[in-house]
């Protein structure tokens, strides 16, 4: 499935505005506790910790840094707890100089969690979270004026209604909308119809399409009316469809530390290209080389790349020969 049209044909043609920021991104943060073991345990058995860490990180929230280490301007708007968890949280974006004025802090209530179980051998992870009712977004909580004067909208499922009323607002202003599927949820259908760039994860797919073959979720998302819809496939790397044209993109070759928030910096660097005016290819070329280094550190967020490390890396896997077509 390789391309058959020249891929410099820019995903998104941008019309001459001034904006404020580049990309807004709406939906989950959280704290991380990242304990890497030695396999998980077996059912009502018991498994050493090898080491834990709290770590900042959730879909969007982590996302949104990866696009300020590429240099883009940013603002994140969510919902943390009046705690220590949800300042750690908001720190590492404010530090990158992200708009955090939009984002919720709930008295007495506590910062969404994850317990994040991460294989010492492979690097995969195995998540367990936990999101307090009152952390959920409603279209109240966002702003159109926001999201007009900034260049993409980043979204993740956890809210759909709120999702697919700020997806609207966009289309509505001519801002591309860019959403993290990890999960079906009901509600999603609405969201996904003001969607130009579905980035959607294996297991939604076969739930969204009912079907083993990614190929058919991707086929309902463009005849949905997405612009280009992409399923990420883990170390395999990421399939996307535009138009008719399938892109195959394969995975880099690494010795993966931990695979928290690869898809996050997947997203990140698809945002980037895009506002960039790459083509598919590139795109997700690109996107495969920002997962795989994230995957070199411990964390959703300890190894975000910069535009020169992302750079960096494609040099040392062309030279070396690791790097796909």
């Amino acid at each position: 499935m390789s391309p058959t049209k020249d891929d410099e044909t820019p995903l998104w043609r941008e019309r001459p505005r001034a904006t404020a920021i580049d990309v807004i991104g709406i939906g989950q943060s959280s704290l991380d506790h990242v304990c890497r073991v030695d396999g998980l345990p077996e059912f009502a058995g018991k498994a050493r910790i090898l080491e834990s860490m709290r770590m900042p990180g959730g879909q969007v929230a982590t996302a949104i840094l990866g696009c300020a280490r590429l240099g883009l301007r940013c603002a994140f708007v969510g919902a943390v707890g009046d705690d220590e968890a949800g300042r750690a949280v908001l720190a590492p974006l404010a530090r990158a100089g992200v708009d955090v004025s939009a984002v919720r802090v709930v008295p007495g209530v506590a910062t969404q969690l994850a317990v994040i179980l991460v294989d010492r051998e492979s690097g995969e992870r195995t998540v367990l979270w936990h999101r307090d009712p009152a952390l959920a977004l409603e279209p109240v909580h966002v702003s159109r004026a926001a999201i007009a004067s900034a260049r993409l909208l980043h979204l993740d499922g956890g809210d759909p209604e709120a999702g697919a009323w700020a997806a609207k607002a966009a289309r509505e202003a001519g801002v591309p909308v860019l959403l993290d599927a990890d999960t079906a949820a009901p509600g999603m259908s609405e969201l996904l119809a003001h969607v130009d760039f579905p980035v959607v994860s294996k297991s939604f797919a076969a739930s969204f399409a009912g079907a083993d073959d990614p190929r058919e979720a991707l086929r309902a998302l463009i005849a949905g009316g997405a612009r280009m819809a992409v399923v990420t496939l883990g170390e395999q790397g990421a399939l996307g469809l535009v138009g008719q044209q399938w892109i195959a993109s394969p995975g880099f070759a690494i010795a993966a530390r931990d695979t928290t928030g690869a898809g996050d910096a997947f997203h990140a660097t698809f945002a980037w290209a895009v506002l960039e005016g790459f083509g598919p290819l590139r795109t997700l070329r690109l996107a495969n080389a920002a997962a795989a280094l994230n995957c070199l550190a411990l964390g959703a967020q300890g190894g975000l790349a910069t535009r020169e490390e992302l750079a960096a890396f494609l040099a040392r896997a062309d030279a070396d020969g690791s790097a796909p077509a």
